[in-house]
Parts: structure tokens; sequence; C-alpha cells
């Protein structure tokens, strides 16, 4: 029988810390106390105790993509990879219970009755809403979501190590399926040691696929050690280059592209890596300037039979179906736990692009 009434756990502070954003266009961020809320019929409350930093939390507090609706918006709560324990919980609430560890992903909710989700498709909900835009995200100790639509976390797999999966590792396992390879195919990486790409290897070696990955130079120890099987230096190489040495090590090209990264660039030469009949999977949305893929001329998808599939993050299913592979031990993503008054700091790396992996918040820490 669904409880009618709220149900709550341990004791729940009147206010908690949060990171708000500040000044939107700049990185400033600053740990404040907000109201902690209760949860109405329908909600449950989490106790959130880390939440991963992603690329687009960064393109959100700059205003950075440029087919966002409006801006952000003085004062946003960030984030979107929170792990937490659910700890009350109000009426006519039974998908989950108090104590439960879940997780809180870029999708925070969809209605799950509308034609994009009853495909499959519930990241593509009209009534969707998304964590850390417009509404408040997982930069804060305690969030109000909704019950059908949060993750379960299954007990062999850290909260630290979580967070990450919630959004680069739901993104780049909802990637691989639109990339329709089979054990043993190639599969190129672009941006292959960044929050993204570090995970596509894994997940790419959990599932049998050969992996170029290609990145700077500085990264290529970095991603022979998480198993892939060749490495490029982009650096080293022009386009015609570095499309030539792909095809040599791939014996004639790789069956699917995933662009892990914001590169504008990176999209115009990634069809020329493919063998023929390969598909470009993409994943990484250029920001400021964005322009159409320069190198897809008709004549070239039609006489190579290439297809182009965009993959935007992946459904609920996706998002359990994800955490497998790491609760067996074959994904694991690169953490370095901060806390939370580090978070502009943590901005201006990524923007800088030095970052190795994913970068967590403790937020149970403030210094």
């Amino acid at each position: 029988m669904v409880s009618t009434v709220t149900r709550a756990g341990p004791t729940i502070p009147r206010t908690h810390k949060a990171i708000i954003y500040t000044n939107p266009q700049s990185l400033d961020t600053a740990v404040v106390d907000v109201d902690t809320p209760q949860p109405r019929a329908g909600e449950c409350l989490i106790r959130l105790t880390h939440s991963g930093v992603c690329h687009s939390d960064l393109a959100f507090i700059t205003n950075g993509y440029a087919h966002m609706p409006e801006p952000t918006p003085s004062g946003q709560i960030g984030g979107h990879e929170g792990i937490g324990i659910v700890v009350s919980l109000g009426p006519y609430v039974d998908a989950v219970a108090v104590g439960d560890r879940v997780g809180v992903k870029w999708i925070a909710s969809a209605c799950l009755t509308c034609s994009a989700c009853t495909q499959g498709f519930d990241g593509r909900c009209a009534k969707r809403k998304v964590a850390g835009f417009k509404d408040p995200g997982t930069f804060q100790q305690y969030i109000i979501s909704d019950p059908r639509y949060v993750t379960p976390i299954p007990d062999s797999i850290d909260s630290a190590d979580a967070a990450p999966l919630l959004c680069g590792g739901l993104t780049v396992y909802s990637a691989l399926l639109k990339a329709d390879c089979s054990p043993g195919d190639w599969i190129a990486l672009s941006g292959a040691a960044g929050g993204l790409g570090h995970l596509a290897i894994q997940y790419c070696n959990a599932y049998g696929l050969r992996v170029l990955a290609i990145d700077h130079g500085s990264k290529r120890d970095f991603c022979l050690g998480l198993g892939a099987h060749v490495f490029l230096d982009f650096t080293q190489f022009d386009d015609a280059g570095l499309a030539a040495e792909a095809k040599r090590l791939t014996h004639g090209g790789c069956h699917a592209v995933l662009v892990c990264n914001a590169s504008s660039r990176v999209y115009d030469t990634a069809l020329d890596l493919l063998r023929y009949a390969g598909t470009l999977v993409c994943v990484g949305v250029p920001e400021l300037d964005p322009h159409p893929i320069a190198n897809a001329l008709p004549w070239k998808l039609i006489v190579n039979q290439y297809s182009i599939k965009g993959a935007v993050t992946g459904s609920r299913k996706d998002s359990i179906d994800c955490l497998r592979p790491a609760a067996q031990g074959q994904v694991k993503a690169a953490v370095r736990l901060e806390p939370m008054n580090k978070l502009t700091e943590i901005f201006h790396q990524l923007r800088s692009g030095k970052l190795h992996g994913r970068v967590v918040l403790d937020l149970d820490r403030v210094e």
C-alpha cells in the first residue's frame, strides 16, 4: 500500500551548504547556506555526499552553449552527477525507501508517459527537468528529486566512483550502443583521456572493442594504462596525416568514431578516420562558435555509406545498465576528490584542458 504521509529518517537540518554561481559568464562560485526543502507528494529528499564535475557544468556557468534557450541565472546551483542517501519521502512514494543510496542525473525527471519516454528516449522528454540548469543541481548537500527517476547504486561501487558514471559513463555507454559495433571492431576515441573518453576506453574493453585513443601526447601513458590498444598524438600530424596513420594502425580505418571532446575541428576530420560503412557518433558539444561538420559532404556519405548519429545522455534503463560493468570491476572512473570551495579552481583546470579523468566534490568538506 502506498503511504499517504511524509516519512523521514535522520534529523534533517533547516539549512545546508550549497555552491552557487555568483556571476555567470565568469567562473565565480561561492559556498552558501540555503534552506533545506521538504518533499511534497511524489517527491523524495536526498542527502547528497558526492557530486561529479562535468564539462557541461563549465559550459553552463559561462553560458557556452549557444543552443540553450536562456542564460544561466545568478545564484544557480549547478551539478548533475550526485550520489546520496534518501532521507525523507513525501506522500504517495513507493519507488524508493528511506536509506536507499541513489544517484541524481543530468535529466533529473521526465514524465515517463509521452512518446519519447515510452520509446526509451526519456532524455528528450518535453517535460524533462535538467539538474543544474534552472532547477537546483547536485552541488549541494540536500536535493529534492523524482523517486521514479533516481538511479539505484550497486553496493560494490563507491559513491565517489559512481558519481561520474551518472553523466560521463551514461553518455559514452549510450553512444557505444549507437555505434553498433561488434567485438573485435576498432573504435576511435577523440579526447580519450578526458572525463568522457577515459570511461569510454574502459567500456570498449568491457565489450570487446579495440580502441584507438587520440589525445595530446602527454596523455599517452594514461590512455594505454586504461586499456587503449594504440594511441595517436594529434599534435604530431596534420589532418591528412592523422587519418592516414589511423587507417594504417587499424588496417583500413575504424568501424566507429566517438568524438568525446568539444571541438568543431575534430568533427571536421572525424569521417576520414572511418572505414567503409563506418559510424560517426557525436557526443561532445562544441561551444561558442559551433558550425556544421565541414567534411560531411553528401557524396562522401553516399559513396562510403557512412552514418552520423547523435548521442545525448542515455535513458533511465541505460543508467542502470551502464553501472553493471562498474559493479563487476570493469569500469572505474579516475577520480580526484576536492572540497566544495574548490569548484572555481576546478573550472579553470577544466577550461585549460589539463585534467585527466574526473573531479568529484566531497560535499561534506569545505576548507
